[in-house]
């Protein structure tokens, strides 16, 4: 019996955290800042679990009995907690925050509840330094166990919904067991297997439906067809259509329009490759999706393309995907294009190559892991890569929308030494959007090749390098990986845009 209850805390223990780690994760996809979502979900669950320690002072009688029913109550709210949260964002988002945290009290109570009933329901077999030891090493070791298998295996295979729903099932078949390892001691409770057994079948239900109640939060989420969707160890990859117009969502945020990318990659790529014509070596961090690489393959002098981009679900789906390969004309696939999935920072402080152009198409700084990649360090790796008459182009957010952000890019870049030629383009589905070609020498507009473009024209490409006054230079500080002051930028200036 007494392994059986230190099995039990280490079942237990898992479960807490996992319900928390899947609360963080699913915040932070839904409403960005990861640090921020993870800091806050974590405070407020080790309060509550606090709270609950303390109100288990008040259970005096049928130590087991009640055992039992928190186990059924916590695996029944921490179990439907994701798609519970997903509904709520999808429905009536306003109240979102306020749902999260009572779910995540709530959770935190009742976990803090379990611990200090098996002590006690222990005490009569274990001496209490031998009691609070093996105790608290079964917790640790439980909560060690979850925190290695969330990231590497549970949230990439299982999703945020079923990893929610299979910790569900456990904590209730924690229950189950006590109830059969306590038969003897518990008195007649017909109702309380009862409720056990059908607290068991209904996570089943949710785990068995867990895709159908996923494409249901889905489909009201985003007002077109869902063509594809599923969450990868990196992030929530998400595909739409509507007639002939298809979009890519990351973690929520809007990728792309196909009735308008073409603007935004022909901007993202011409005027800096247009200046370069014997360029040769071509580098492209993140774009995934192949569309910056399908303009840089216009331009028959480019021999090679590589192409490093951290997700390999993204480059595995528009590589093969027919709709997604004919967006980008196949270019995943060229023969003179270099597929490598990692994380371009790591990339870049091995590589010893040389470019003529580099690309750099990540999405937007909201979170500190992206924010890094819009750093002075970062850039200083970047420049190392770059031959001696080389440009870099980078996507910058929007001058209009986010003005402090995008010059805070700029403000870095000039950090490091490179001379900067700051640029901006009208993408319908984003608005104003900018970019800016980074360099060691001074950078000159060439004329774009018209026969390659939908959008750019000679006279257009003048025209980009010119800012109205409400798109005009603001002072910024330089984005240092130890301040992240661009991720607080981008916050704050989107918040105001989304209200």
């Amino acid at each position: 019996m007494r392994h059986a209850l230190l099995f039990s805390v280490f079942v237990i223990a898992s479960c807490g955290l996992a319900y928390e780690l899947v609360a963080g994760a699913l915040s932070s996809y839904l409403l960005g800042d990861s640090v921020l979502q993870f800091s806050t979900v974590i405070g407020c669950y080790l309060f509550a679990m606090g709270a609950g320690s303390w109100l288990s002072k008040y259970i005096t009688r049928d130590l087991i009995g009640r055992f039992i029913q928190i186990e059924l109550m916590v695996g029944l709210l921490g179990g439907f907690s994701a798609i519970g949260l997903f509904l709520v964002f999808t429905w009536m988002s306003a109240p979102f925050k306020l749902v999260l945290y009572l779910a995540v009290f709530g959770v935190g109570v009742l976990v803090g509840l379990e611990i200090p009933l098996v002590m006690r329901i222990l005490k009569r077999e274990l001496a209490f330094k031998d009691l609070v030891s093996q105790v608290l090493t079964f917790d640790y070791l439980g909560a060690l166990a979850v925190s290695i298998l969330f990231p590497l295996i549970l949230a990439p295979h299982l999703g945020m919904v079923r990893t929610g729903l299979l910790f569900g099932l456990l904590n209730v078949g924690v229950a189950l067991w006590a109830l059969h390892l306590f038969r003897a001691q518990l008195p007649a409770r017909p109702w309380l297997a009862v409720q056990s057994w059908a607290s068991f079948a209904v996570l089943l239900g949710g785990f068995a439906g867990a895709g159908q109640l996923t494409t249901l939060a889905e489909s009201h989420l985003y007002a077109d067809e869902i063509v594809h969707a599923e969450t990868t160890p990196y992030q929530r990859l998400v595909v739409t259509r509507w007639r002939d117009d298809l979009r890519l969502f990351l973690n929520n945020n809007l990728q792309f329009s196909s009735h308008d990318e073409y603007r935004y990659h022909e901007a993202l790529v011409h005027p800096g490759l247009a200046a370069l014509p014997g360029a040769k070596r071509v580098l492209v961090l993140g774009g995934g999706d192949g569309l910056a690489v399908r303009e840089i393959l216009k331009y028959d002098k480019v021999e090679s393309v590589t192409l490093v981009d951290l997700d390999p679900a993204m480059t595995a789906l528009f590589s093969t995907a027919p709709a997604l390969v004919e967006l980008n004309r196949g270019a995943l696939k060229d023969k003179r294009v270099t597929v490598i999935n990692a994380d371009a920072l790591v990339w870049l402080e091995e590589s010893r190559d040389y470019f003529d152009f580099i690309v750099v198409d990540f999405p937007d700084p909201n979170n500190f892991a992206l924010g890094k990649l819009y750093s002075s360090a970062f850039y200083r790796l970047l420049e190392k890569r770059l031959s001696a008459r080389g440009l870099m182009v980078i996507q910058s957010t929007s001058p209009f929308y986010a003005r402090q952000s995008f010059w805070c890019v700029v403000t870095t870049l000039e950090d490091v030494g490179l001379k900067t030629a700051p640029y901006h383009a009208m993408v319908p589905s984003f608005g104003e959007w900018g970019f800016i070609i980074a360099s060691r020498q001074d950078f000159l507009p060439a004329a774009v090749d018209s026969a390659k473009t939908r959008f750019l024209t000679p006279e257009i490409v003048a025209d980009l390098f010119r800012f109205p006054a409400d798109m005009a230079r603001v002072p910024a500080e330089v984005n240092r990986l130890n301040n992240q002051v661009l991720v607080r930028y981008f916050e704050s200036e989107w918040r105001k845009v989304i209200r």
